[in-house]
């Protein structure tokens, strides 16, 4: 019977099994070595997954956050006031005292001078004290309230202080990551609050429910960051610890909508008390509204200042201004808009002269003004 003969493997089926064996031991080798079996080093990159990456970015902001906190919250403090308390059932009752947290303030000199807002100060017959973060209580000795903007400094006799770092306030961007630091409803001391800077350059009336007061604020920074009654006063900071404004107001029935004065407007007046302890600003001594274009076109008037009031002994009522009249220029320029007349007297020093063109009843006159020191309120 005849045998069979095997028919050997053709070149090209060799060639291909010797393909597949090799791509089986790269693979092979490739999983030993990615799992630390091999005795020596194969240099494979490590391939992150997105959900790993995702951890790692939300570990370096929550890192970032807590480093600021960890930088700055000693040097935050809570503003107290002590009122005397009359019983109005009882007209033979003796007055107490009554203690309350009213806002928040932060360091800005190791002489113990810390930055609040006016508002949170207002009443000259209260009793003002600065409470630390450890507890520390200490009376208020002086108060600097500033004419112009919602800000005021507080002395306080002491040592040992961190002042805060202040910013550029020019350099903001919106979308960049704020922190806000405050004391909530005036009893969640030093709380914590993040978010964006929502906008840039906001006129708002702001207010504060502790002392009732409200004034017309422009050029403010919005965040959605967390800010309540009893915050106001308080830092808003950068990623990087450095304060870029100080918290002033939220706004009343919406959500995730607080204010802040840039700390650019703030720096001047702080270096000036901290090296002199006083400030001394220009003062004309007028309060107006503002007249727009479309509105003098609809009502006849020139576009300008419209004088509410003015106030007596000052420089504009010695100047001859008076109520009722339209200043339709500042120094050669046209009162074109609402902070047109505070930013030219906010270029000026006390005693410097501001010439000013007035429409009254069909005439135009033009008076100058010699600007006096504002006065401390």
């Amino acid at each position: 019977m005849e045998s069979k003969t095997a028919k050997p493997f053709s070149l090209f089926t060799i060639l291909v099994l010797a393909i597949v064996l090799g791509s089986l031991a790269g693979a092979a080798i490739f999983q030993a070595a990615s799992q630390g079996y091999l005795p020596f080093k194969t240099n494979l990159p490590k391939i992150s997954t997105p959900l790993e990456q995702k951890t790692q970015t939300i570990l370096n902001e929550e890192n970032a956050v807590i480093d600021v906190v960890d930088k700055t919250s000693s040097s935050v403090v809570a503003i107290g006031a002590t009122r005397k308390v009359f019983n109005p059932f009882d007209p033979f009752s003796v007055p107490r005292n009554q203690s309350s947290t009213i806002g928040t303030g932060f360091v800005v000199s190791d002489k113990g001078i810390i930055v609040t807002n006016k508002h949170v100060v207002s009443d000259s017959d209260t009793r003002y004290t600065v409470v630390t973060r450890d507890g520390k209580r200490f009376d208020v000795q002086k108060i600097y309230r500033d004419p112009i903007l919602d800000l005021a400094l507080v002395q306080i006799d002491g040592s040992d202080f961190k002042a805060l770092e202040l910013g550029d306030s020019s350099q903001l961007k919106v979308g960049q990551t704020v922190i806000a630091i405050g004391n909530a409803l005036g009893k969640f001391t030093n709380t914590v609050t993040t978010g964006v800077v929502s906008g840039l350059g906001r006129r708002v009336v702001a207010g504060d429910p502790f002392s009732g007061s409200a004034e017309s604020l422009d050029d403010l920074v919005q965040t959605d960051a967390a800010i309540n009654p009893g915050n106001s006063g308080g830092p808003l900071l950068n990623s990087a610890g450095q304060v870029i404004g100080l918290n002033v107001a939220t706004t009343e029935g919406a959500q995730n909508i607080g204010f802040a004065i840039p700390i650019n407007s703030v720096k001047k007046i702080v270096d000036e008390f901290v090296q002199k302890g006083t400030v001394s600003r220009p003062f004309l001594g007028i309060r107006y509204r503002f007249i727009s274009k479309d509105l003098a076109i609809l009502n006849e008037l020139p576009q300008g200042a419209y004088i509410q009031e003015v106030v007596e002994n000052s420089s504009a009522s010695k100047a001859g201004v008076q109520t009722g009249d339209i200043i339709t220029k500042v120094d050669g320029q046209a009162v074109d808009s609402e902070t047109k007349i505070s930013e030219v007297i906010a270029g000026k020093k006390t005693g410097d002269r501001v010439e000013m063109v007035i429409w009254n009843d069909g005439k135009e006159k033009t008076v100058t003004a010699t600007l006096q020191e504002s006065p401390n309120q």
